[in-house]
């Protein structure tokens, strides 16, 4: 008998760190045949052409949809989210699969849901029901839930949302994220191999820093990152910056990272560490500061201070660990002296992560069987709040 087909799409570095657990149960299944289809950054040599990463995991790459434009724009965002549509139709189309696997809340994986839709296959989501105000990432997301037949938010407040919405209860499964799955039983890199294959500093403390742009607030992101920067130069520990999404002003706010780089003997600017190297950063590192969801969702795990700058995040749950502050020089010098103090550090260690324990791939994978088992369909009802 032939086994249902999974296809999850992967647009980056960064969702492609988060499934490494789903795609690990996936290819331990005997009842789920799955493959991969690469987009976004992963096919763009202004983010490092990660599709390189994708092939080395050994993981199927059933196809590679293009379809990012070359802009920084508003427009070239939009003009990408039509041609990666188009992209996915043709794929899909071709693919038939059982079930389309999507992750958080870029445009690429909107996309290829819209593509979906009218092919009525059921799409399954991990990490819906989060709030994030500053960003389009917030509309993405939450239209996706109306699009998916099947829910995995991380928290009971998520699932809350999604149930909102009119979502079934029986498609809504709280799975905790998938980020967090193995990282208690991690190996990590040491210093010397971080150095060796990243350029991180080889000793001393250091900051490890990720700004994204504020996506409905462009003007706010090259504020905040100049007042970052300001606030960083005037430390005394050395900075490891990660590089920003391909979102609009995210081009700009790579360009000023070159810049910033290239100005300071303290600063390491990397574009691609991988879950593998970008984990091991985050253990041995002093704090983390920026606007990232690695900080609010994975950080808590490795009892690591984070600093969130602005609102890119805001009605993100956080745990502990966090210090929220505006996007000003002197906001964040204060942050990153109470980040510093004692109490905090024993604050950000004891900490319990909001967002699970770290068994959600094995929950999703054995969920999907489940459904696909069963009815399987994109049809679904709206259920009105009680129930009605």
């Amino acid at each position: 008998m032939t086994r249902p087909r999974i296809a999850a799409v992967t647009t980056s570095r960064a969702d492609f760190g988060i499934y490494r657990s789903v795609l690990a149960a996936l290819s331990r299944s005997g009842e789920l045949d799955y493959g991969l289809l690469a987009s976004g950054m992963h096919l763009s040599p202004e983010f490092g052409m990660t599709l390189s990463m994708v092939r080395e995991s050994g993981h199927p790459i059933w196809d590679c949809i293009e379809g990012l434009v070359s802009s920084d724009s508003d427009v070239g965002t939009a003009k990408s989210m039509g041609l990666t549509t188009l992209g996915f139709a043709d794929s899909l189309g071709r693919l038939r699969p059982d079930l389309v696997l999507v992750l958080g809340d870029r445009f690429e994986m909107h996309a290829a849901a819209l593509a979906a839709v009218p092919m009525g296959i059921p799409i399954a989501h991990i990490h819906g029901g989060e709030e994030t105000e500053g960003a389009i990432d917030n509309a993405l997301r939450h239209s996706l839930t109306k699009l998916a037949s099947l829910h995995f938010p991380a928290t009971a407040l998520s699932a809350r949302r999604i149930r909102a919405m009119g979502e079934p209860e029986e498609r809504v499964i709280i799975a905790g994220a998938p980020a967090l799955d193995g990282l208690a039983g991690f190996k990590r890199l040491s210093r010397e191999e971080l150095a060796a294959r990243f350029g991180l500093p080889a000793d001393g403390p250091y900051i490890l820093a990720t700004y994204h742009p504020v996506t409905l607030d462009p003007k706010a992101s090259r504020a905040e990152l100049e007042a970052l920067w300001a606030a960083l130069e005037g430390d005394s520990s050395a900075v490891v910056f990660t590089k920003a999404n391909a979102d609009a002003v995210g081009r700009a706010v790579n360009a000023r990272l070159d810049e910033m780089a290239a100005s300071s003997e303290r600063m390491t600017l990397v574009g691609t560490m991988g879950a593998e190297g970008y984990f091991s950063a985050m253990a041995h590192a002093e704090l983390m500061i920026g606007n990232s969801s690695s900080g609010i969702i994975e950080a808590a795990s490795f009892g690591l201070p984070v600093i969130n700058i602005g609102d890119r995040q805001k009605g993100r749950e956080r745990s502990a660990n966090t210090i929220d502050t505006p996007g000003t020089e002197p906001a964040i010098r204060a942050a990153l002296q109470t980040a510093r103090s004692q109490a905090f550090h024993e604050q950000a260690r004891s900490a319990n992560n909001v967002y699970g324990q770290g068994d959600a791939g094995e929950r999703i994978t054995q969920e999907i069987a489940r459904f696909l088992k069963g009815a399987g369909s994109a049809r679904k009802r709206f259920v009105l709040e009680g129930g009605a």
